[in-house]
């Protein structure tokens, strides 16, 4: 970027999983005409490799090596998929082991530093939607809008056990919860970059919202600046 050249801006959206604000940014990033940057399918993508490769989810420096050099791409054209090895993984990112895994290797320190780079990048002109956990706190603090999406647990959980069914799936919802439960606790308690709003992020509380509320509320946030 040349000097003195104000950066593209960005709108970040971060909050526990299951909270909309995945399908809150994409939205957003499509009536902006803006880049979509889904941070949470870059640890899940180094999860799945991981898994496959039979690392040790505890392994700081292996899982951060992996995590510098894993092929990964993004097709033009879309801001959902993702490409490793040359195959879309989409889906398969998805599922609840992965996201479990993501969540363990999301912790470490080191993966956290050999992703930061990445996900900056994605920041190009005209702007960004960046949705994760971080991103206002982190990798872009100096964004023009944050928001902190939410949602109580048990809500999320009926939206995960509604999304599992819906795509065939086996899935009960104490144990959804539970897992929820976990998630929300080591993303809260890591030692880097703990789940928290910004302090100069809008906190949207979804748990009564359905998803065309929760945009407009979102919308109204980016329309005030």
């Amino acid at each position: 970027m040349m000097q003195g050249r104000e950066p593209p801006p960005v709108i970040t959206i971060d909050g526990p999983g299951g909270a909309g604000k995945g399908s809150i940014g994409r939205v957003l990033a499509r009536r902006l005409g803006w880049h979509f940057l889904d941070s949470g399918a870059l640890y899940r993508l180094l999860a799945l490799a991981a898994l496959e490769q039979g690392l040790d989810l505890e392994d700081e420096a292996a899982l951060a090596s992996l995590a510098g050099r894993m092929p990964v791409s993004f097709p033009a054209g879309s801001d959902t998929s993702i490409l490793y090895r040359g195959e879309d993984v989409s889906g398969r990112i998805r599922s609840e082991a992965v996201g479990a895994a993501a969540s363990r290797v999301a912790a470490l320190p080191g993966v956290r530093q050999a992703l930061l780079d990445r996900q900056r990048a994605f920041r190009r002109p005209p702007g960004l939607v960046a949705d994760g956990r971080d991103m206002g706190t982190v990798v872009f603090p100096d964004a023009q809008v944050k928001l902190f999406v939410t949602a109580s647990a048990e809500e999320r959980a009926r939206r995960r056990v509604a999304q599992l069914r819906a795509q065939g799936q086996a899935a009960d919802f104490t144990t959804v919860l539970a897992d929820i439960r976990a998630r929300d606790e080591r993303d809260r308690g890591r030692a880097v970059a703990p789940l928290r709003p910004a302090p100069d992020a809008v906190v949207l509380d979804t748990s009564d919202w359905d998803l065309a509320e929760s945009i407009a509320q979102a919308e109204a946030v980016v329309r005030r600046g």
